[in-house]
């Protein structure tokens, strides 16, 4: 079994599919599940970090059931079991149908380090002010893996962005993450 992270494949989401180069959501999301299943076998476990699609679950069920892997999700703002979501709770049984595990956040040993899972980076955001501040992880000093910034940056402090827009969208690999944060040094080391 491999493990993998990845973030933001915002199905059915005609202006990402736009940016992304497709001239339409089918056609982005055909591609992403191509891409993922050439790495991904189905015996592996993935964590997706979070804005899987754009809307209702039922906007791209069939496409999240051809992706190869276990997949734990960790909600980003546009999934509908995200907290900041004053109906979250209904969804979360739904979700669950597609998903191994549906939650918050997550701390997982990568490297020898302990490392937290979050949708968003500790502070940092694509448009320019930072949206959900409540909502993110303080940091005390620990990694943090994350999507939510697109490509605004792939590194930053003690912050790994394994988003699909830095990442040929595609998962990331374990064995990829874990040479990165060895290149960054520990995380007592990096500013934030």
């Amino acid at each position: 079994m491999d493990v993998w992270f990845t973030a933001d494949t915002h199905f059915d989401h005609q202006l990402v599919a736009g940016l992304r180069g497709f001239e339409t959501p089918p056609e982005h999301d055909a591609f992403v599940v191509e891409r993922w299943n050439a790495a991904v076998r189905p015996g592996d476990q993935v964590w997706h970090l979070g804005d899987v699609g754009m809307g209702r679950l039922a906007r791209f069920a069939d496409t999240l059931r051809q992706l190869n892997g276990e997949i734990h999700l960790i909600t980003g703002n546009h999934d509908e079991p995200w907290p900041g979501l004053r109906q979250a709770h209904r969804h979360q049984r739904a979700w669950l149908e597609h998903f191994a595990t549906v939650q918050a956040f997550a701390r997982r040993r990568i490297a020898g380090t302990n490392v937290l899972l979050s949708h968003f980076p500790y502070e940092g955001d694509h448009i320019g002010e930072d949206r959900g501040s409540q909502y993110r992880l303080p940091d005390e000093g620990l990694w943090l893996l994350h999507g939510h910034v697109h490509s605004a940056w792939r590194k930053r402090g003690r912050q790994l962005n394994v988003g699909m827009d830095v990442n040929d969208l595609r998962p990331l690999h374990l064995d990829a993450v874990t040479t990165e944060l060895t290149e960054l040094g520990s995380p007592a080391e990096t500013s934030a």
